[in-house]
């Protein structure tokens, strides 16, 4: 399975979570994000480790071996017009993300609802983790 993931899942896998869970499943093939859901993640990455007083470094460590790929905007520029239609007044934030997903034909990974009603197949990490332990057994 590959996806499109949002930086609030990324986040999650850094800090600990449940989608760190996601990211080592071994039917997972592939994550792609875009350079600025990545730049979310940085920025936000160091906001988080103040208010969970864990070492800044530790979390920026945690943010650059994430398993995932960065997707340049060129790649899915053709799909940013209908993304930006789908999305951009629930979250312009997304729209970039929405066109990755668009482009690759993939799911987009998020605990975020603006991707609801978009025509693209959305996962929350809860449905993941239920989806991926199924194929397992």
């Amino acid at each position: 399975m590959q996806l499109a993931a949002d930086a609030n899942v990324l986040l999650s896998a850094v800090l600990g979570g449940r989608a760190k869970a996601v990211l080592s499943h071994p039917n997972i093939d592939s994550v792609f994000t875009t350079a600025a859901t990545f730049g979310e993640v940085n920025d936000y990455a160091l906001v988080l480790a103040r208010k969970k007083q864990i070492p800044v470094a530790t979390v920026m460590l945690a943010v650059t071996t994430l398993p995932i790929t960065l997707i340049e905007p060129q790649e899915y520029s053709g799909s940013m017009a209908r993304a930006k239609r789908l999305i951009e007044k629930r979250d312009a934030d997304d729209v970039e993300l929405l066109a990755l997903a668009i482009h690759l034909k993939i799911p987009v990974w998020s605990n975020d609802n603006d991707f609801q009603g978009t025509g693209v197949e959305w996962y929350t990490t809860a449905q993941l983790l239920r989806i991926l332990e199924e194929r397992r057994s």
